[in-house]
């Protein structure tokens, strides 16, 4: 059982440890390990994502007070260019957990998206180019009623609340637009989402070219195509994970605010928070647990 804080660094710092070690060699930059190791580093930073410290100097204060758990800490400059270094060992990690959970192999999901904002909506017009290189755009977000700037976050979710993909698309785009991108390795998968993601084209192309099922729930005024009643109203409730899910990476992970300036540190923060959500699953499965890990009330118990 995971009882303290201490309990919790220590199975993530053996899980990830573990995995490193046997994939490190393949890590395209080859270096000197330095003082504080990636095992460690890797270890704090998704820790930190778990617990919600998410600012790094607020990150890297709080782990002054636990130097009995990681004694040879980086410097804040440090610690954010190892970060985007080591962005793909997160997923990697993260890829490695998956084949290990047997519910990230159920073939029944839902998929979802999230606004990703980068900067405040009035501050669009003078944000850095950097972020329109990378196609960050104006987009609306009909459940908040408001516009972004930014990005959205489609998530593929089992329905035993398990992130099995993941894609970053602009904004601007409509979620119908990009999903066929995110479902097309998914051979085998059978996908229910709300009306935003109805395209019957898209649907069609899924099933025949990938093997892929998408289910979208029809709109009111939509003729062509329409579900049954009861396939509605069981997709609105199937899709309930998502929103769990949803709720666990904005209440938690705070996934939604952007610290980043530029668009390689925002998907580096992105991908840490989503392997931090992985890694959390695989604890609840190991240890038998029958609701989401609530890790902060282990570091702040009072």
């Amino acid at each position: 059982m995971i009882e303290s804080f201490d309990d919790f660094c220590l199975w993530m710092y053996v899980i990830v440890d573990d995995l490193w070690q046997g994939m490190k060699s393949n890590f395209k930059e080859a270096r000197e390990e330095p003082e504080c190791s990636d095992s460690e580093l890797l270890s704090m930073i998704l820790i930190s994502e778990c617990v919600g410290w998410d600012v790094e100097t607020e990150a890297l204060n709080y782990w002054q007070a636990h130097r009995d758990l990681f004694p040879r800490q980086p410097s804040q400059s440090r610690f954010n260019r190892r970060r985007r270094a080591l962005s793909d060992a997160f997923m990697w990690i993260r890829q490695a957990l998956l084949e290990q959970l047997d519910v990230a192999q159920d073939p029944y999901c839902a998929v979802d998206s999230l606004p990703i904002a980068v900067v405040q909506f009035q501050h669009a017009p003078h944000a850095s180019s950097t972020w329109r290189e990378h196609e960050a755009q104006i987009g609306y977000v009909s459940s908040k009623k408001l516009y972004i700037f930014g990005y959205r976050l489609q998530v593929l979710v089992t329905l035993r609340g398990v992130i099995v993909d993941f894609l970053l698309v602009p904004a601007g785009y409509k979620d119908s637009e990009a999903v066929a991108e995110l479902l097309a390795p998914h051979a085998g998968r059978r996908v229910v989402a709300d009306k935003g993601f109805v395209q019957h084209e898209v649907s069609e192309d899924l099933l025949h070219i990938h093997q892929v099922q998408l289910l979208a729930q029809t709109r009111k005024n939509q003729k062509k195509h329409p579900l049954p009643s009861p396939l509605q109203h069981a997709i609105r409730h199937w899709r309930e994970i998502c929103e769990t899910v949803h709720s666990q990476l904005v209440e938690q992970f705070h996934i939604q605010r952007n610290h980043a300036r530029s668009f390689h540190g925002l998907c580096a923060r992105l991908l840490a928070k989503l392997t931090a959500h992985t890694c959390c699953v695989y604890l609840n499965r190991l240890f038998g647990e029958s609701e989401f890990l609530r890790i902060k009330h282990l570091a702040f118990p009072n």
